[in-house]
This record gives C-alpha cells, sequence and structure tokens, in this order.
C-alpha cells in the first residue's frame, strides 16, 4: 500500500484535490491496491471531490478471486465495493465511481473521449513482462485521452520508458522521497514545483537508447 500511496495517489490526489470531481484511469486493476489506496486517502484526507475511478484488467480469474484476497486491515471499510466490483464490475455512490475492465488495456482506453482524465496511474507490470503497455504507440493513445494539465504517475525511471513519454510531448519530472525509490511524474504541461528530468541530455549521454515500439 505504501508504493500505491507515495508513487501514485498522494503526488496525484495533491495535485487534483480542489477540483469538483477526478477521473482516474488505473492500469491495471491487479489486486485494486492503486485504487483502494485512493479511496482510502481520500477519504482519510477529507477530499470531497467525486472521485471517479476507470481500471482494465486482462486476468479475469485473478478478478473473480478478489473476495478471498486477505488485504490490509486499513482496506476493511472497502470489503462491499470489492464484492460489488466482482460482481457486477461497477461501482457507484456520492464519493466514488469504479469501473473495472475485464479484458485489454490497449483496447479499453480507445474508448474514452480525448482529454478526459486527469490522473493515470501507469502501473503496468514492467516493460520486460509487458512490453505492449510501455511503447512510444501506447503512450500516444494515453496522450489522446489525458487532460493537458493531467498527472501521470508511473514506478518506472527507465529512460526507454521516460524516451516514449517524451516522444509525445509529455514533460518527465522525479517522483523523490524519503522511505521509497525514485519515480517518475509526466505532465503535458509544465508544473512548476517539481524537478524536471533534461531528457535532451539524457540523449546525449545514451545515443543508441530507444523507446519501445509496437
Amino acid at each position: 500500500m505504501h508504493e500505491s500511496l507515495v508513487k501514485h495517489v498522494i503526488p496525484a490526489l495533491q495535485m487534483k484535490k480542489k477540483q469538483k470531481e477526478i477521473y482516474i484511469l488505473d492500469i491495471c486493476f491487479g489486486l485494486g491496491f492503486n485504487t483502494l489506496a485512493t479511496l482510502l486517502y481520500a477519504q482519510e484526507n477529507n477530499i470531497t471531490s467525486k472521485i471517479n475511478i476507470y481500471s482494465p484488467e486482462l486476468d479475469a480469474r485473478l478478478v473473480k478471486s478478489l473476495n478471498d484476497f486477505t488485504y490490509p486491515k486499513e482496506f476493511d471499510c472497502f470489503k462491499n465495493i470489492i464484492e460489488i466490483l466482482v460482481k457486477d464490475g461497477i461501482y457507484d455512490d456520492d464519493s466514488f465511481h469504479i469501473e473495472v475492465f475485464v479484458g485489454d488495456a490497449r483496447e479499453y482506453i480507445l474508448k474514452f473521449e480525448q482529454e478526459k482524465f486527469d490522473v493515470v496511474y501507469q502501473d503496468a507490470f514492467s516493460p520486460s513482462s509487458n512490453p505492449m503497455l510501455w511503447t512510444q504507440e501506447y503512450f500516444k493513445d494515453i496522450a489522446s485521452i489525458i487532460k493537458k494539465d493531467g498527472i501521470l504517475t508511473t514506478y518506472s525511471i527507465a529512460l526507454a520508458t521516460r524516451l516514449a513519454l517524451h516522444e509525445n510531448d509529455f514533460y518527465i519530472y522525479v517522483n523523490k522521497g524519503e522511505n521509497y525509490r525514485d519515480a517518475t511524474l509526466a505532465s503535458l504541461s509544465k508544473i512548476q514545483a517539481l524537478k524536471e528530468v533534461d531528457v535532451a541530455h539524457k540523449i546525449s549521454c545514451n545515443p543508441d537508447a530507444a523507446s519501445l515500439r509496437d
């Protein structure tokens, strides 16, 4: 849960908490830690925005098994949400709207209108395990559905990942803090409060580096 909070939830919600509604794309749902950590952080920090989370997950058996998974006790209050998501795929109340799509994430993101999302949690399995969710073409699709001032968060600091984002006009920033490894934030707009990665310098030092391609 700590990784979900520091690498995704806190940096994103700190920037977006004043909005009436926040739209989040959580790639991929997995055990639901990023989504549940978002709900927990919103509750504990009195964030009044309605939070809308959309999340694809390829592994249908994993989704069906979530009722039997032992979550951290902090998530006990969300057990009914997990049960409803497993059964129906959609949960909605006055504070949260969550949809879990069982299927291919690449197909799923094409269904959304341009500039829909305020936040993208880029938390797919590593490029070596799941390269199709880290390519230049994949991030081109993400760039079309994230808002101009939207925030993309990811644990990856790999140059190939940052190049794929850079090639789609994202500005790249370092997410750094105590008790966790550096991570990456990206946005189609400048973020003055964050340390920007000098991608041009990185390229000059690594002339053979390249983004992943489909």
